[in-house]
């Protein structure tokens, strides 16, 4: 039986529903909604303690409560349901009498490792197709936190962005940003300077904010997301604050996650401020790092930790002036971050961790 959707194809397809006009669900989508023919098919646009706002339509907002395993803490032992189990804004719901009966399976989720001892994923947005690294030009600057960002973003093949905001601030030079960034971006990640508050910025990006698109605005606080979100939302929707002077840090002014729907037809999610990202151990170093990948790919030992083994490409690019010595730093704390977090993710699904290859063994 085919489930009866109450908000018509064009409606859903406003809120990124991702079947074509005429085409029914197909696959594990099907199952789902078959296994549930009453229940209707909706989008999360926020997330909150108490329960899920959900939209089948971009003026159809309405609030449901989530199911009774997923007001459980969660948790990795048997019986629990896992965080990354639950919805998540940009998730696709089936709902029924007021309650989510049904999450339907997502293209990606960008994600990251919460904070603190024990392990445990954070989700940030699900079914993106774009996200827009946020980074203001003063204070908040860090190349080394956008290439955190990015790894975030290819491990779950969304489409990274850099935008970065307060170029009309005095002093800002998109141009040395740039240069900065020559060394943590691949060829092709685009870069745009904007001021947040002109219209202008809404034209900037609007090659990537067409209709049926999910982008996310991703970046710490302060950076400029709110004010960003406002000016394509062509008003002030939401919440905005300053920065302090001495660091150019601001305050949490977005407290939690939410879809709007954007003039372009793209579906816009804010996030809140993010300074620690900690990879899940999910992630993959070859396609950010394709560089030194490709030095590695050279060196005698083919387990070569590029540090002081005989023969390694990579220390002598880094000693030719080839390669930044504070990128290839970045690629040692990041494989080690995430060979730790996929040690740590395989303990607690009860899984074997992976095993580490040593020893020196030559070509």
């Amino acid at each position: 039986m085919r489930t009866r959707l109450t908000a018509t194809p064009d409606a859903l397809r406003a809120i990124g529903w991702p079947w074509p006009a005429g085409a029914a669900a197909t696959g594990p989508w099907a199952e789902a909604m078959a296994a549930h023919p009453r229940a209707r098919p909706a989008r999360v646009v926020e997330q909150h303690r108490a329960g899920y706002v959900v939209a089948d339509a971009t003026d159809h907002v309405f609030d449901v409560e989530s199911p009774p395993q997923w007001q459980r803490p969660p948790g990795y032992r048997r019986g629990k349901v896992a965080p990354e189990a639950r919805a998540v804004v940009g998730d696709w719901v089936l709902v029924e009498d007021g309650r989510i009966v049904a999450l339907l399976p997502r293209r990606n989720a960008l994600k990251r490792a919460a904070a603190g001892e024990h392990y445990r994923q954070q989700l940030i947005a699900a079914n993106v197709d774009v996200a827009l690294v946020v980074c203001g030009l003063d204070g908040d600057f860090n190349p080394r936190r956008i290439e955190r960002y990015l790894l975030l973003a290819r491990a779950e093949e969304v489409e990274p962005v850099v935008v970065l905001t307060k170029a009309d601030l005095p002093g800002a030079d998109p141009d040395a940003a740039r240069a900065a960034l020559a060394s943590v971006l691949d060829q092709g990640v685009p870069v745009l300077a904007v001021n947040a508050c002109d219209p202008a910025a809404a034209d900037a990006l609007a090659p990537w904010l067409r209709p049926g698109t999910t982008a996310v605005l991703v970046g710490s606080s302060g950076a400029g997301k709110s004010t960003l979100t406002n000016t394509l939302l062509g008003q002030a929707r939401m919440k905005t604050g300053q920065v302090r002077e001495r660091d150019a840090r601001g305050r949490h002014t977005t407290t939690y996650r939410a879809l709007v729907p954007l003039p372009s037809g793209a579906c816009l999610i804010d996030t809140p401020g993010m300074r620690e990202l900690k990879p899940t151990g999910e992630e993959a170093l070859d396609d950010g790092f394709a560089d030194i990948e490709a030095l590695a790919a050279v060196c005698r030992f083919r387990d070569c930790r590029h540090q002081a083994e005989p023969g390694c490409a990579v220390r002598a690019a880094v000693e030719a002036g080839d390669l930044d010595p504070g990128r290839l730093a970045n690629y040692h704390k990041l494989q080690d971050e995430v060979a730790r977090a996929a040690d740590r993710l395989a303990q607690r699904r009860g899984g074997i961790p992976p095993g580490r290859e040593g020893g020196g063994r030559p070509r």
